[in-house]
């Protein structure tokens, strides 16, 4: 294991148990962590985006890490499919809080992943070179 994802793996449990512990003024921390932010419910989410607080705030931190991860493996499966991808540069932290807020507000018996997986069918595609088959994860 090479130092940097060492540090970058600590560094994520410390946030978890940090986020799990409790933070004051995020409530709803702990639970988001144990059901996954992508999939836990908007109204319970709704009022715990702060997008003026960017990455520090743990909600904040948790969704836009979820989000891209969340859309790095969408990209997997598009340049697959048909060589395409969305190219995720334009969707930093402020716009991802701001989207996912607005439709939480809008949305509360709905999920955050659906806003992502509407965000990653409208969104522009990129050509790209990609041979099918070249994440071999069966060695």
């Amino acid at each position: 294991m090479t130092a940097n994802f060492r540090n970058t793996a600590f560094a994520a449990i410390g946030l978890a148990v940090v986020a799990m512990a409790g933070t004051p003024g995020v409530p709803a921390a702990e639970p988001l962590i144990s059901q996954g932010i992508g999939t836990s419910n908007c109204e319970q989410l709704a009022e715990d985006i702060k997008p003026a607080e960017g990455l520090s705030n743990p909600i904040n931190l948790l969704l836009v890490a979820w989000v891209q991860g969340y859309m790095s493996a969408a990209n997997i499966a598009l340049l697959e499919d048909d060589g395409h991808h969305v190219d995720m540069s334009a969707f930093d932290d402020t716009k991802v809080l701001t989207l996912m807020q607005a439709f939480c507000k809008v949305n509360p018996d709905k999920k955050p992943i659906t806003a992502i997986d509407d965000l990653i069918r409208k969104s522009a595609k990129v050509k790209a070179k990609w041979e099918l088959g070249t994440i071999e994860w069966d060695e």
